[in-house]
């Protein structure tokens, strides 16, 4: 089970509280799917950040998965920081064509899940991209500095570019063959 939470620094003591719900099945009463929170993000390159945004600029990235299994797609959660401008997710068919599944204009403060109406089923070999817009410019009200150079980070003032989506898969797939990754093949 993976639980994360971010917290700022404000200078002084806060208490939290947080509470997590779990629901077990009965012995006899077996799911018959189980989903998983699933994730990616921007690609580093070079071995250097997944995100370098200059000063002043407005900047692309991209991030991709690839089903390692059939899987039921639910529903998706796009995290960025305050210089998110907007996020895409798309479907790369094998013919190179491409089906935008979701495209907002993203909200540091109105982090959204969307649930899909109608739950889609994704064959083993889907790729899934994800598109991020930043905008680190003067014209962005949420930008702390526009003047700053931007990396991959923590902080609310560093930046983040996380495709969250949720897939059903048979209850009983190995998790650990459903995560493996590897790079799609070029086209």
């Amino acid at each position: 089970v993976w639980w994360d939470i971010h917290y700022h620094a404000v200078g002084e003591t806060i208490r939290d509280h947080v509470e997590l719900a779990v629901w077990l099945y009965p012995k006899d009463q077996k799911p018959k799917y189980r989903t998983y929170l699933t994730l990616f993000g921007a690609t580093s390159t070079a071995g250097g950040s997944p995100l370098d945004i200059p000063p002043n600029s407005i900047k692309e990235t991209q991030g991709f998965h690839v089903l390692k299994a059939p899987a039921i797609l639910e529903n998706f959660q796009p995290h960025m920081h305050l210089r998110g401008k907007r996020f895409e997710y798309n479907i790369v068919h094998a013919d190179g064509s491409v089906e935008t599944l979701l495209r907002v204009n993203y909200h540091f403060h109105w982090q959204l899940s969307y649930k899909l109406a109608q739950p889609m089923s994704l064959k083993a070999g889907t790729e899934l991209h994800a598109i991020a817009w930043f905008d680190n410019s003067a014209n962005n009200p949420h930008n702390p500095d526009p003047n700053r150079a931007v990396r991959w980070g923590d902080q609310t003032s560093d930046e983040m570019m996380v495709g969250f989506f949720d897939v059903a898969v048979p209850a009983d797939m190995d998790k650990w063959k459903f995560f493996e990754r590897k790079a799609p093949e070029k086209k």
